[in-house]
């Protein structure tokens, strides 16, 4: 189906359809290295299809809060989670917008030990509000990491680069075929 045709049924772009360069970068890095994920508690931040919740969990983490504002990406995460083994212990689908003063309270009451996030950093606004956040769970003690393909509104004075990897990409999405795509971690 395509752009305009959702439109006219009045349904937003499937951006959780997709596994992003950053969520496909940060995937891999949960399981290259999961000696930092072992027995911890996550959350994936923009979950999208539930990717990187899911590489988190297959790495050793002990569960993973996967969030979205998309009613879609919802289902997708219980679908993927399903199909991939894994029951509502393991990965928790929300619709809890973390960035809403409620949904940060809630995120604060009970930070995760890692925040995992791919592709956040598309617009301005966006970028201000995330980092935000990753402050506030930061000087609560979560590790941050993301996953991201140096789009324009990467904070890189706060992270500090960790793996590069180079993901193909379809030239439907991106510009490239192949994306150099980095994980980083969170340092304000």
């Amino acid at each position: 189906m395509s752009e305009e045709e959702l439109n006219a049924l009045g349904l937003p772009s499937p951006f959780w359809a997709f596994a992003w360069a950053g969520g496909q970068a940060l995937a891999r890095f949960c399981l290259d290295h999961s000696d930092l994920l072992s027995n911890k508690t996550v959350l994936d931040f923009a979950s999208g299809s539930g990717l990187i919740a899911i590489a988190a969990i297959q790495a050793g983490a002990k569960s993973a809060l996967a969030t979205d504002i998309d009613p879609f990406a919802i289902e997708a995460i219980r679908l993927n989670a399903a199909l991939n083994g894994l029951n509502s212990d393991q990965i928790t689908p929300s619709i809890e917008d973390c960035l809403s003063s409620d949904g940060t309270a809630k995120l604060l009451a009970s930070p995760p030990d890692i925040m995992l996030a791919g592709d956040v950093f598309y617009d301005a606004e966006m970028s201000r509000l995330v980092v935000d956040l990753m402050k506030k769970l930061h000087a609560c003690g979560t590790v941050i990491y993301v996953g991201d393909p140096t789009r324009s509104y990467l904070p890189k004075n706060c992270l500090v680069e960790r793996k590069a990897y180079s993901i193909p990409r379809s030239r439907a999405l991106e510009d490239a075929e192949i994306r150099s795509t980095k994980v980083w971690q969170f340092r304000p």
